[in-house]
C-alpha cells in the first residue's frame, strides 16, 4: 500500500522550536546514547550561519525536522527526525529534498550522514533517495554499535 501524504509545510526552524527538536532527538534518534542535542545546543545550531535547521509543521506538533551544517564544499546531515506517529508519510523525504535543494542552491553537491549500522529502516530510506553507504564504522555510537557512513552526490543524482 502506498503511504498516505500529509500535507504540511518545510520552513526554517525558529528559536521558539528548539526544546521541541531536542525532545524528538533525544526520544528518537539519540535514545541509549546520551543526550547532545540539548534545547541549548539546537538553539544555537539554529542561530549559526553554516547550518540550517529545517522543521516539518502543520497544525499541532511539529512533525519532523533536519539538521544540516555547510563545509566548503559539501554538507553535513547531522540530524534527520520524523516522529512516529507521521512516520512513512513521505515527511522524511520532504525534509530531505528540502535540505538538498538548499545545498544546492548554496552550491554545493556532496551531501554525507550517518547511520546507526542496526538501523535497517534508516539506511534503506536513504538508499531509496539514491544515497550510498560509503564505509562502515565499528563503534561509531557507542563502544557496542556500529555505526555506517552513507553520502550522495547530488550533481549526478539531483533531486527529484
Amino acid at each position: 500500500m502506498a503511504p498516505m501524504f500529509l500535507k504540511q509545510t518545510i520552513e526554517l526552524a525558529g528559536p521558539a522550536d528548539a526544546h521541541a527538536i531536542a525532545l524528538l532527538s533525544r526520544e528518537f534518534v539519540e535514545h541509549r546514547l546520551g543526550w547532545r542535542f540539548t534545547p541549548h545546543r539546537i538553539l544555537q545550531l539554529i542561530r549559526t550561519a553554516d547550518v540550517n535547521v529545517a522543521v516539518a509543521r502543520a497544525a499541532g506538533p511539529l512533525r519532523g525536522f533536519g539538521i544540516m551544517e555547510y563545509e566548503d564544499d559539501e554538507a553535513h546531515l547531522l540530524l534527520l527526525c520524523v516522529a512516529p506517529e507521521f512516520q512513512r508519510k513521505g515527511i522524511g523525504t520532504e525534509l530531505i529534498r528540502w535540505l538538498e535543494a538548499t545545498a544546492l542552491t548554496a552550491g554545493i553537491g556532496c551531501i554525507r550522514l550517518e547511520a546507526r549500522a542496526n538501523n535497517a529502516a534508516a539506511r534503506a530510506f536513504y538508499r531509496r533517495l539514491g544515497y550510498r553507504e560509503i564505509k562502515n564504522v565499528p563503534a561509531m555510537y557507542a563502544p557496542h554499535e556500529d555505526g555506517v557512513r552513507i553520502a550522495k552526490d547530488l550533481w549526478l543524482e539531483p533531486p527529484r
